[in-house]
């Protein structure tokens, strides 16, 4: 059976990007302390996966399949998650992605898929939760915005500033919904070795480009992302809200 912390206990948390990556690290590790996960992805072949592992090792989890650019599909994993198991606790949002592309070069169908993947879904995400956990009595989310919601890169404008932009909706967000009992953070994450890093870094002198960048000289794994998400999920972190918080290495100090 799966040894249950109480940090997460019983809460019911809504994991959108689940089925791989940080999100499915995360799904794990909260299924580990206790809660009731429902993931919402567009690869249901993989969020199968994830959560039979999950309940193979005694947790609870559902699969919803979600693309969350649409509204419609956002409302539906949160109203399954409340139909389901009766409330929800929080959430986090965590799809994303992107394809280099310098700004004169890029044309609108990239820039509007940019956008709406990374930071229309969390609008979409934030819209439908919110009200489902104010009903619930109050909780938290978490955003993932990466180090490219406050730094730049030439070579991806539309996803620095699609990012940029869940930095500021996330703000808005905990000071519009701070006096109902939801706080909302989120996550400055830097380079995590996830298997879509793995791709893009299997050139050795890519590879030491991407260490050099890191002032601690290593990359994160899904589980530290995994980890603090847990504890911004937590009743351990009732104070932090409407903050962006760094888990880059010191990436984002220099």
């Amino acid at each position: 059976m799966l040894e249950v912390s109480v940090r997460l206990r019983s809460k019911v948390i809504v994991v959108t990007g689940g089925s791989s990556g940080m999100g499915r690290a995360f799904a794990q590790r909260a299924a580990s302390e206790g809660a009731k996960v429902v993931i919402g992805a567009r690869d249901k072949t993989r969020g199968d996966e994830v959560v039979a592992g999950i309940r193979d090792s005694g947790g609870e989890a559902l699969f919803v399949p979600t693309d969350v650019t649409i509204e419609e599909q956002v409302a539906a994993l949160v109203g399954e998650a409340v139909a389901q198991f009766g409330r929800l606790d929080g959430a986090f949002n965590n799809v994303g992605g992107t394809s280099p592309g310098r700004l004169r070069e890029i044309d609108e169908a990239f820039w509007r898929d940019t956008i709406d993947r990374n930071l229309t879904s969390v609008f979409f995400s934030l819209k439908h939760e919110i009200p489902a956990i104010v009903a619930s009595g109050g909780g938290s989310i978490v955003n993932n915005a990466s180090t490219m919601g406050v730094i730049a890169d030439p070579n991806i404008a539309a996803y620095v500033a699609a990012k940029h932009g869940v930095i500021g909706l996330t703000r808005s967000a905990a000071l519009d919904a701070a006096r109902e009992g939801v706080r909302v953070n989120a996550l400055v994450t830097g380079l995590v070795d996830t298997s879509l890093f793995r791709q893009g870094a299997r050139n050795p002198e890519l590879q030491q480009h991407f260490l050099d960048m890191q002032p601690s000289g290593q990359i994160g794994t899904e589980e530290d992302v995994a980890a603090f998400t847990a504890f911004l999920l937590s009743d351990e972190a009732t104070y932090i809200t409407g903050a962006a918080l760094s888990i880059d290495g010191g990436m984002t100090a220099k």
